[in-house]
């Protein structure tokens, strides 16, 4: 067999001027520190239940600890790879908004208002922090 005459797909300079523009964005202490918020978010909507004394209610509770640890999953692999996870910010977004929902839709009427109010907070949060990450590649690409 004869060597390849061009460089490999990894080494093509589009590819690493993006990776290059990926680690940029995320080495600012901003966007570390959004990450960081994000997936606090996530981890307070995973115990939140616990934390705001709603486990009573099962179908809400164990709805928000899977919320949770997806968020959290889902944002935390924006700092290690953000070229390749940027647009599952759009996933975060959804599960933040489903989490402002989730009271009314999963429980009905029979959550707590504590359960209500912690999970509007919490959603709306990580709705901006979802935001915020996915932002976070398009202001950068504008100042350059």
């Amino acid at each position: 067999m004869t060597a390849p005459t061009s460089p490999r797909i990894d080494q093509h300079p589009d590819i690493m001027a993006l990776r290059a523009h990926s680690e940029e964005t995320t080495a600012t202490p901003a966007a570390q520190a959004v990450e960081a918020f994000a997936i606090l978010c996530g981890v307070y909507l995973a115990a939140s239940p616990w934390i705001a004394g709603f486990n009573g209610s099962t179908t809400l509770a164990i709805n928000n600890l899977i919320c949770g640890i997806a968020f959290a999953c889902l944002v935390g692999g924006f700092g290690p790879a953000y070229e390749r996870t940027h647009s599952m910010s759009w996933a975060a977004l959804v599960l933040a908004a489903w989490t402002i929902a989730a009271p009314w839709i999963v429980a009905g009427h029979a959550f707590a208002t504590r359960a209500g109010v912690s999970n509007v907070v919490v959603g709306v949060l990580a709705c901006l922090t979802a935001l915020a990450l996915a932002g976070l590649g398009v202001s950068r690409a504008r100042r350059l």
